[in-house]
């Protein structure tokens, strides 16, 4: 009889702990505070156009700044919906920690040209194909001067700053594509005292292949500044003009 007692009462103390834990882990850590933020702003050594400074003031003037409020008020998804709509982020992902703070990771939209018009435009495309404003900060990145409207740079020069940023070698070489009346492309390399000419935009994979293996075949052996116009416009050839002596 005194067993069976002990059994029982060893069952119920047990119910009673497991009503108490799940209360506990389940109802408590909504009603606690959030501790405060841990921000990760991705390419933040190559790219500084947001920081944790200006997401703090962002989520306090809109309201929705998650320190010291309970948790179960913080709404993570209008958190990130807020943050996205920052003209330099391009994904925001916020999630709450076991020591209830609100981590965030912020992902910057990432700049592939810079487009300086004749018009008084001034702004960035970015790597999706996007135009963004000027960050009011220098970005190491390619300039593209001239008659240029937003569609010709979307539909022409984008591809162009794409291929600039994906390959190793032209990113650090070209550092100015000039766009002329015509609409045709002239490039002006960090190396050499010349004058890369395109000619009408397209074609790039093909054009920047074909002047690859001229400047290693060729100038690496003639020398870089004997040339002040190289012109790779047609297909089958390419169009030195010699600097006059």
């Amino acid at each position: 009889m005194i067993r069976r007692l002990f059994i029982l009462s060893a069952i119920i103390g047990m119910a009673i702990y497991l009503i108490f834990a799940i209360t506990a882990f389940n109802d408590k850590p909504s009603l606690q505070l959030c501790q405060g933020m841990k921000y990760t702003i991705k390419d933040s050594i190559d790219y500084g156009f947001i920081t944790p400074n200006e997401i703090n003031s962002l989520l306090k003037k809109k309201k929705l700044h998650p320190e010291k409020k309970q948790i179960k008020d913080i709404n993570i998804r209008e958190l990130e919906q807020t943050l996205s709509q920052h003209p330099f982020i391009t994904k925001a992902e916020c999630f709450l920690t076991s020591g209830n703070k609100v981590a965030i990771d912020i992902y910057q939209r990432v700049p592939v040209l810079r487009i300086m018009s004749n018009n008084g435009d001034d702004y960035y495309i970015d790597d999706k194909g996007y135009i963004m404003k000027s960050p009011g900060k220098a970005v190491h990145v390619a300039i593209a001067t001239g008659p240029i409207d937003r569609k010709f740079a979307s539909e022409f020069l984008y591809p162009l700053g794409k291929l600039l940023q994906t390959d190793q070698f032209w990113n650090a070489q070209i550092e100015q594509i000039n766009v002329t009346n015509k609409k045709e492309l002239e490039l002006i390399p960090r190396v050499g005292n010349h004058t890369l000419f395109l000619g009408k935009p397209g074609d790039y994979n093909e054009k920047f292949r074909k002047l690859q293996k001229f400047y290693k075949e060729a100038l690496n052996q003639i020398g870089w500044n004997k040339y002040e116009r190289i012109s790779i416009e047609f297909n089958n050839q390419i169009i030195c003009t010699k600097k006059e002596k």
